[in-house]
């Protein structure tokens, strides 16, 4: 197990050097010139300063700010490789002659992750709250969906074609075939405009400042409209999943010498069956628990959530690319230990299943 960890994590690393190489040069292939735009607002900004000044001087002092902010940021060449072993700290940047600074090395190996050009601070201050709102929602509505969706798959197993599976079956497609926005406008219809019993946007009351058990509250009241959404758009795919995999295990015949053997019906369901079953269903699960921390456009959009969906989406319309590129990496890393993850589970749920080769 251990060698095979070792081994696994060996080619998580490779992939990672494979993919920020891919991402960097895509996002910096894009149209969009930092040090030309910072280097712009500095000549609108001094533009009283310039007046005075011959129309020869004021090129020369715009090439020498735009050489300046060129050299800080490292793209003061064309060379995307070079450009590359900057960004992730494995080569020093330039001597800069306008500031005095001595370059040196200053990448994500030494903890520099970029600056938000929007924001105006660095990217791990900007993603550090939307990451915590996206993790403290999720995290609430994926326990909740599986606490409801795996005992009702379960239930629809055992009493298949019974009136209460057609029942849950006619149900969970309805939640299953309506877009996600679609059900958020129901919901928000019903639970806001008509009932009244939950606000439609916001994470928080106006203007408050609460904290301890209050805050909780508070915050729990706001996201729990969201909460009830994401999990009833989370109910059809998992609960028909669980219940096609019940079925294939019921239908084996260890699960039929089982019950010929006199096992009792909950131990055949619970302990043979659903052992059985969770393979398919495991790579399912870890796959939610991994979309923990990407967040959903559509629910942060439809009730003013703060999260990460919508800040990847906000980045992007802005050219902040110091800030996608960082979400982009750290979505990779997730996805390599939710994979990693997964084989592990494997071994544990299935002892047929080695994972020490």
């Amino acid at each position: 197990m251990f060698k095979y960890v070792l081994k696994r994590i060996g080619y998580m690393f490779l992939v990672l050097f494979i993919l920020s190489i891919v991402i960097f040069m895509i996002y910096n292939l894009t149209p969009s010139n930092r040090a030309f735009t910072d280097a712009k607002a500095d000549q609108v900004a001094m533009k009283q300063q310039l007046a005075g000044m011959s129309a020869e001087a004021q090129a020369k002092w715009f090439e020498e700010r735009y050489e300046m902010y060129q050299i800080s940021y490292g793209t003061e060449t064309n060379n995307m490789i070079l450009r590359y072993l900057r960004w992730v700290g494995l080569y020093p940047y330039a001597d800069n002659p306008y500031t005095g600074k001595e370059g040196k090395l200053n990448g994500l190996l030494q903890g520099n992750f970029g600056y938000s050009y929007q924001y105006k601070k660095d990217v791990v201050n900007v993603v550090a709250a939307p990451m915590k709102n996206t993790i403290f929602i999720n995290i609430f509505a994926t326990i909740l969906a599986l606490a409801i969706t795996i005992p009702l798959g379960i239930a629809c197993a055992v009493r298949k074609n019974s009136k209460f599976d057609r029942f849950t079956q006619v149900f969970t497609i309805i939640g299953y075939s309506l877009p996600s926005f679609i059900i958020c406008i129901l919901f928000i219809w019903v639970f806001c405009a008509l009932l009244g019993w939950f606000p439609a946007s916001g994470m928080k009351t106006p203007g408050s400042s609460y904290e301890g058990f209050k805050w909780f509250t508070d915050r729990m009241y706001y996201l729990a409209l969201p909460l009830i959404t994401m999990t009833f758009c989370s109910l059809g795919s998992m609960t028909r999943y669980v219940r096609a995999s019940m079925i294939d295990a019921l239908s084996m015949d260890c699960i039929r010498t089982a019950r010929a053997k006199g096992v009792k019906e909950k131990t055949v369901i619970y302990s043979h069956a659903w052992r059985n079953a969770l393979i398919p269903i495991v790579t399912m699960i870890v796959g939610w628990f991994t979309s923990i921390f990407a967040g959903s456009l559509i629910f942060e959009d439809m009730f003013g959530l703060n999260g990460m969906g919508k800040l990847m989406i906000s980045s992007l319309r802005t050219s902040d690319y110091d800030v996608t590129i960082l979400m982009q990496l750290f979505y990779v890393v997730v996805a390599l230990l939710g994979n990693l993850v997964i084989d592990i589970v494997y071994g544990l749920v299935d002892p047929r299943v080695r994972v020490n080769k």
